[in-house]
């Protein structure tokens, strides 16, 4: 089938499950230098050379470095959390070097020097048939518990600020951007989202109101559809249910 691999690139971020109401976000801080918290768990595709995830320190904090160079990967913490209305997920980011070819818009530009993505627990039954059954293959051949609905906050190299988007793969994923361009390369940037009404603003075709359970979160970058490289930094991730 070879539509298996694109579907699959749109929706490897799956993770494993952790108790009910656990909000916790192990902390890149906390961390030695070198591989990430035990708790954030790498995943990829077959035959894609992997994003390089990294515990530096910089400017006397321990970070996340994120290494993009034609390469495809996500960093990924499972949790299993019910979102209030004023449920927040906050973190910091920086970006030093952008995918300068990305285009969110079209499959061979969908590339990103970072994302902080929310996977909610969204009852796949109501979805239609078609999305069902793309689920259950893309399930089947990973072997992991890929989510119904993921929401990704992106720093784009040219969409404006507030730009929302659909995934060019596959409609489980969506794409709310939050800073653009290189005005603030090498800068840190604060973020803080309310889950509920992020979620009611990007999947209120399928939501019916409900905010479904967060069950993962994760930081990605990826620049194999452009053959480009970038280049991040992400702070702590906390989230506030």
């Amino acid at each position: 089938m070879r539509f298996l691999p694109v579907l699959l690139l749109g929706l490897c971020i799956a993770a494993p499950t952790r108790a009910a109401d656990d909000a916790s976000i192990a902390a890149f801080s906390s961390a030695a230098a070198g591989d990430p918290p035990a708790a954030w768990k790498f995943t990829t595709l077959p035959n894609k050379t992997p994003t390089k995830f990294s515990v530096v320190e910089l400017g006397g904090a321990k970070v996340l470095k994120v290494t993009a160079e034609d390469s495809y990967g996500n960093l990924v913490h499972a949790m299993k959390v019910k979102v209030s209305d004023q449920a927040t997920l906050s973190w910091r980011w920086r970006v030093d070097k952008l995918i300068d070819e990305a285009d969110l818009k079209v499959r061979s530009g969908e590339d990103a020097a970072a994302k902080v993505c929310v996977s909610f627990g969204f009852d796949g039954s109501k979805l239609p048939f078609g999305e069902r059954a793309k689920l259950s293959l893309a399930r089947s051949s990973t072997g992991e518990d890929v989510p119904t609905e993921t929401l990704c906050y992106v720093w784009d190299n040219k969409l404006p600020a507030n730009t929302d988007l659909v995934s060019a793969f596959t409609k489980r994923i969506r794409f709310m951007v939050l800073q653009s361009g290189s005005a603030k390369l090498g800068q840190w940037v604060s973020e803080k989202r309310n889950l509920a009404a992020d979620h009611q603003r990007m999947f209120k075709d399928e939501s019916e109101g409900n905010v479904p359970d967060v069950v993962a979160v994760a930081v990605g970058a990826d620049a194999d559809n452009t053959h480009g490289k970038g280049l991040a930094y992400v702070g702590d991730l906390a989230l506030k249910p």
